[in-house]
């Protein structure tokens, strides 16, 4: 028994269910932003931080347009506390601000995996950073002080690695 359907009348059973789809898509994409990062305010991490009194906390100024605060938290941790910011840079890449005074030997296997090793110092701002690599493809700078250690690590660029070091410094 042989079908009446032609192969072209498949074609345009297809075309009619898969045009509504893109278009559907393409108003999210372009009307809705289905694509951007959703962003928050980090102020009630770094408020909660302030707060607990438990390390001196900086928060980032100055960074500009194009910076994104896509994560903010406030956590007490085994042996200290740890606040971390998220940010999606202008160029679209990632990273991570901690800032905590858990003990560095313990802190840093954590924050950029047992890899992680020194690769140097670097002077930005008032303060000398340690270069670290990290998981992956990722880079580190780690400031080490008495009372807290601040770690910005992610996949950005060195330029918006240090920006973000800079502006928290």
């Amino acid at each position: 028994m042989k079908s009446d359907r032609s192969p072209r009348d498949m074609a345009i059973s297809l075309l009619v269910l898969l045009i509504p789809i893109v278009l559907l898509l393409a108003f999210y994409r372009g009307f809705l932003g289905g694509d951007q990062p959703t962003t928050v305010d980090p102020t009630p991490a770094f408020e909660q931080a302030r707060a607990a009194g438990a390390f001196p906390v900086s928060e980032p100024a100055a960074l500009g347009d194009g910076w994104r605060t896509v994560r903010a938290s406030y956590r007490t941790a085994e042996g200290g506390a740890v606040l971390r910011v998220g940010y999606v840079t202008p160029e679209g890449r990632g990273l991570q601000l901690v800032q905590s005074d858990v003990p560095p030997e313990r802190l840093l296997p954590i924050e950029l995996t047992e890899e992680g090793r020194p690769q140097g110092q670097t002077d930005l701002g008032s303060s000398t950073w340690q270069r670290y690599t990290a998981r992956g493809n990722e880079q580190a700078l780690v400031l080490l002080q008495p009372e807290r250690t601040v770690i910005v690590v992610g996949d950005a660029r060195d330029n918006e690695l240090r920006a973000l070091a800079i502006a928290v410094d």
